[in-house]
């Protein structure tokens, strides 16, 4: 990368800065998801938790606008960057991040961008870096308000593909949430009110509680007992729909990291979560025990899994592209395309086909995705039920979940966007159906 302090192992801790910068490189360049690159970056986890913040608000920031700063970086430029000045390019990003979206003074951005290039491989640079700099200190936020952010921002497959289901006006709303941090939603145990008034939270119509996105989680009140666990408030709802499952044997197929899981578990049902991965089954097993939640976990591949005996409910909980997390997950719409969504659809159809396998006569099967494309939601229930398999749908009924009524299709589906609740912060993008096994 050509900024040897930057890398994880070197003697020195790393600045947030330098953080930043290997995980900028890492998504865009070694195609690694946010998550696991910050997961497996040690010298991220020296830094405090308020460095380690802002190195991930920067990174996201960039992720958010890439589209956007790079033609705002470009206006700046006379000729392009030499391709094997990335790093170069990446600093520039991370600095017209600070300057432009996040507040950062601009003393602070721009001298300790520049200081960086000077540190890397193309130190030759650091004058041309530091006019872009102070140019876009200057004029950048007058141009980023001519900017359609909202287009520019969005990838052309995911921008037509949402026009076509969602209509253009919802999808500017997508879009427009995309760039904005999301805030933190959590499921309790129980006695939501009182665990609003202790974490100041707001208690949504659905039964989650939301804060904003700040500090470290692990030192809210009620983390170490276990009495909440961080939940978008979409992705709690597709658990709810299996209905009353205490005293039943239900299946949570895909399950790691174990939100859903845990409320099943909550609810008194005698839950198998299977997960193929074993890290990530390891993670949920560890979630379950902070909250003292039992379950019975199984790595397998949930396609040729079965169980010993026929089930009560099974939770298809199916891989897919996450366009709905995108907010949450910023790096989603640099590292996804068309075809993860045909390959991921075909996973899906399998999944279904396994999980008819599981359940017993009158079963229930929800199948739910974090994805806002029809390919990987209505349309993949639809082929189930072309396809002969031996399900009827149950559609979800208006009223039988407090506070969302508003997500219902006319199919009887729950469908969330990013557009919903404008004024609370938006939402994951979820579709959950409910199938009965004949």
């Amino acid at each position: 990368m050509g900024v040897e302090a930057a890398d994880p192992g070197s003697a020195r801790a790393v600045t947030a800065r330098e953080a930043a910068l290997t995980l900028v490189d890492a998504v865009l360049r070694r195609k690694q998801p946010l998550d696991d690159a910050m997961a497996s970056h040690e010298g991220l986890a020296s830094l405090d938790p308020r460095d380690r913040a802002f190195a991930r608000l920067m990174v996201a920031t960039v992720l958010r606008r890439l589209p956007q700063l790079d033609a705002l970086i470009d206006r700046c430029l006379e000729k392009p960057l030499p391709e094997r000045a990335a790093v170069v390019r990446d600093l520039l990003r991370l600095g017209a991040a600070q300057l432009l979206f996040i507040g950062t003074p601009a003393h602070a951005a721009v001298d300790e961008t520049v200081a960086m290039v000077g540190a890397s491989a193309h130190p030759r640079l650091k004058g041309l870096a530091n006019a872009v700099l102070r140019r876009l200190a200057r004029e950048g936020a007058g141009w980023a308000g001519e900017q359609d952010a909202d287009r520019l921002n969005t990838p052309d497959w995911l921008w037509d593909d949402w026009v076509a289901g969602f209509g253009e006006d919802t999808t500017r709303s997508i879009a427009a949430a995309h760039l904005a941090e999301p805030p933190l939603d959590l499921t309790v145990r129980g006695d939501p009110d009182a665990w609003a008034r202790r974490l100041d939270a707001e208690a949504l119509p659905t039964g989650s509680l939301r804060r904003p996105l700040a500090g470290d989680v692990a030192a809210l009140p009620g983390y170490a007992e276990g009495a909440w666990w961080v939940q978008d408030a979409a992705a709690a709802l597709p658990a709810r729909l299996l209905g009353e499952v205490a005293g039943q044997r239900v299946a949570d197929l895909c399950a790691a990291p174990g939100g859903k899981s845990a409320q099943l578990a909550a609810a008194g049902a005698t839950v198998i979560a299977v997960d193929r991965s074993a890290p990530r089954m390891a993670r949920l097993q560890a979630n379950l025990a902070r909250l003292d939640l039992a379950a019975d976990c199984v790595v397998a591949d949930a396609t040729r899994w079965r169980p010993d005996a026929p089930l009560d409910a099974v939770l298809v909980d199916a891989p897919c592209s996450a366009t709905g997390t995108a907010r949450r997950h910023p790096d989603i719409p640099r590292l996804k395309g068309p075809k993860d969504v045909a390959r991921l659809a075909r996973l899906q159809d399998r999944l279904l086909a396994a999980a008819s396998d599981m359940l017993a006569p009158g079963g229930r099967l929800v199948f739910c995705t974090c994805s806002l494309q029809d390919a990987e939601g209505p349309d993949r229930v639809a082929a189930v039920l072309a396809g002969g398999a031996p399900f009827v749908p149950d559609p979800v009924r208006a009223g039988e979940i407090a506070g969302a009524d508003g997500f219902l299709t006319p199919e009887g589906a729950v469908r969330t966007t990013p557009a919903d609740w404008p004024d609370r912060g938006g939402l994951d993008g979820f579709y959950a159906a409910r199938l009965v096994r004949l």
